[in-house]
């Protein structure tokens, strides 16, 4: 499922913990509050709220928050353009996750759901409370809609939804998803996190394939108050929030407002951070976590540290330094490989990063679905129904990422990447790498939108010119690096995917053929492969659990054997530090839900 948590095997006894029993292909199958791709839901029908919130959490207050760079579009719907922060919270979709379980979802602005034995469409059924913030009502053409325009006009949409066919209104408050494949246990669930946008409101003589900064209107429980193009967004609590007594959100949208602050650089935002500025504040620097908090405010206990189990623990972290293979040279593997061979991170770990990460060494980093070893059992089975469209070393040679540290190590790992430069075609002619045949000069950019990743990369740079290549780093505002991201124009990007445990067709966007051309996707790679096509669909139509791990496991293996990417770090733990502005109930298992559970000590 997807990687949003944002934050996505289904084990279904029928497809949701029903016997088959259960279904018909007249009815659709009975109605049913929830869904789980592992296990069953734990909330009954008739529970009464998430077990890890506070119920008598006060309402009101201000949470101030943080973003970088700039944003300017409210609309959620066309890829293009920079994206407000927040939006989540004006927008609703068809269920919502219970951040409790690893993959269960209840219903939001749907009651119910059902789906037929077969699984060939699923029907929602919308709460006939549901209300836009202008008194709208939440109807059935409006989910056709969203669901139509977001799958034409944002290719990560129409990658994710591309075997769900068609959305019709087949009831006074019901919609079906028609899909064109049978038995894809995972596509009933991914249309729950379909997200619901107003029709009347685009329709309104506005386009809605348009970047725009007018207030749109949405169902859930705030607001659009206050903009300020590019460097502020303001979202106010509604008053009439047609779902504020739903089991699903007591206890949860508790601000009364939340306020987002841009910030062009991290380093400055911190600052703004340190003097009280906004109330919360997520780590990710190893060296300024160990000795960055020695300010007043920490000492006298007014700002909270936090090392917590890192929340993405249900989900398994690539990241990693990302060359375009649709360009060359890194349409070479070869070059690739020598790419990885010059990464020294365990020198970097050490001087850069305070010895306080661990390598990514899967697609599915720190879960059950990360490959290891050589393939066994039913993972070995299915690399050998695709053995002619996958390289013969993963059935004989364990992933392994080169170790350096030592001055030894770094200079073995360089004498191997020249090597394999010199069988790519490369030879070093004073002090450049060039093309043997062309006499051109080995040259590249790193594209990054945070230059305290510098710290990281220039080290690299530096590895890379003892090589001869000439590698340099631009660092650019967010919205002009997302939009030449969305358009792949790009030599090397620092991006991060967040995998699923219950991996399926998001899978597509991330590394299928389909999507390598599509601007707006999330296969920043480039990875267009008949073996990873396969396997991807090996996942989609895994029948049970068992199925699903060694087919995802054999994908990971694959992934890394192509050398797509040069894989970086993670942390095991998630930093967060917070002023006691605000306050939490506890953490759920699998994540924070922030600011969702949180609320302010100044409301009480």
């Amino acid at each position: 499922m997807w990687k949003t948590i944002s934050v996505a095997a289904w084990v279904i006894a029928g497809a949701f913990g029903l016997a088959p029993a259960a279904f018909s292909q007249e009815s659709g199958g009975e109605w049913q509050h929830a869904s789980a791709l592992t296990g069953t839901p734990k909330y009954r029908p008739d529970f009464s709220r998430f077990d890890y919130v506070n119920p008598d959490a006060p309402k009101g207050g201000e949470l101030k928050y943080y973003a970088t760079g700039t944003f300017d579009s409210l609309n959620p719907i066309p890829y293009g353009g920079s994206k407000a922060a927040g939006l989540s919270l004006v927008f609703e979709t068809l269920m919502t996750p219970a951040e409790d379980e690893i993959d269960a979802q209840y219903g939001l602005l749907a009651e119910g759901f059902r789906v037929p034995e077969d699984l060939s469409f699923v029907t929602y059924s919308l709460n006939p409370e549901a209300r836009f913030s202008d008194g709208e009502p939440v109807t059935a053409e409006d989910v056709v809609f969203s669901f139509e325009r977001l799958k034409e006009l944002n290719a990560m949409y129409a990658n994710y939804y591309r075997h769900v066919v068609s959305a019709e209104v087949t009831g006074e408050r019901e919609v079906t998803f028609s899909f064109d494949e049978t038995g894809n246990r995972e596509l009933p669930q991914i249309v729950g996190q379909l997200m619901v946008l107003p029709k009347h409101w685009f329709e309104d003589g506005r386009d809605v394939s348009a970047s725009t900064l007018d207030k749109i209107v949405g169902s859930g429980p705030y607001e659009i108050a206050e903009v300020n193009p590019g460097s502020s967004i303001t979202y106010r609590l509604r008053d009439d929030y047609w779902g504020r007594d739903l089991p699903v959100n007591v206890g949860r949208n508790n601000f009364g407002s939340v306020n987002f602050l841009y910030f062009a650089d991290l380093d400055v935002a911190f600052e703004a951070f340190r003097a009280g500025t906004f109330d919360f504040w997520v780590e990710t620097r190893a060296k300024r976590w160990a000795t960055g908090y020695n300010f007043p405010a920490v000492k006298d206990g007014q700002v909270k540290r936090e090392a917590v189990p890192n929340p993405l623990r249900k989900t398994g972290i690539m990241q990693a330094l990302v060359p375009n293979n649709r360009r060359a040279p890194f349409d070479d593997e070869r070059v690739r490989e020598a790419l990885i061979y010059a990464f020294d991170f365990e020198t970097i770990n050490k001087n850069q990063l305070s010895d306080a990460y661990s390598r990514n060494n899967s697609y599915w980093f720190g879960t059950d679905l990360a490959s290891s070893g050589l393939p066994q059992g039913e993972e070995l089975q299915i690399l050998e129904s695709v053995r002619d469209l996958v390289p013969p070393e993963v059935f004989n040679t364990a992933s392994k990422l080169p170790v350096g540290g030592t001055e030894a190590e770094s200079r073995a790992n360089l004498q191997k990447a020249f090597q394999l430069l010199k069988e790519a075609g490369f030879e070093r002619r004073g002090s450049q790498m060039v093309n043997a045949k062309t006499g051109e000069p080995f040259s590249f950019e790193i594209l990054l939108d945070n230059p305290s990743l510098q710290v990281v990369v220039l080290p690299y740079v530096e590895n890379l010119r003892k090589l001869g290549i000439d590698a340099s780093v631009r660092v650019v505002d967010t919205s002009q690096y997302q939009n030449r991201v969305n358009d792949f124009d790009y030599d090397m990007i620092w991006e991060l995917w967040a995998q699923s445990l219950s991996p399926g067709n998001e899978q597509f966007n991330y590394w299928g053929s389909r999507s390598v051309d599509q601007p707006g996707s999330e296969n920043y790679a480039g990875v267009s492969d008949p073996g990873v096509d396969a396997l991807i669909g090996k996942i989609v139509f895994a029948d049970d659990r068992d199925t699903l791990v060694a087919a995802t496991k054999a994908l990971d293996r694959v992934l890394l054997a192509h050398d797509f990417v040069i894989p970086l770090y993670y942390s095991k733990d998630y930093r967060i530090a917070y002023w006691n502005t605000i306050a939490h109930p506890g953490f759920p298992e699998y994540g924070l839900d922030f600011p969702a559970a949180w609320w302010s000590t100044e409301a009480e």
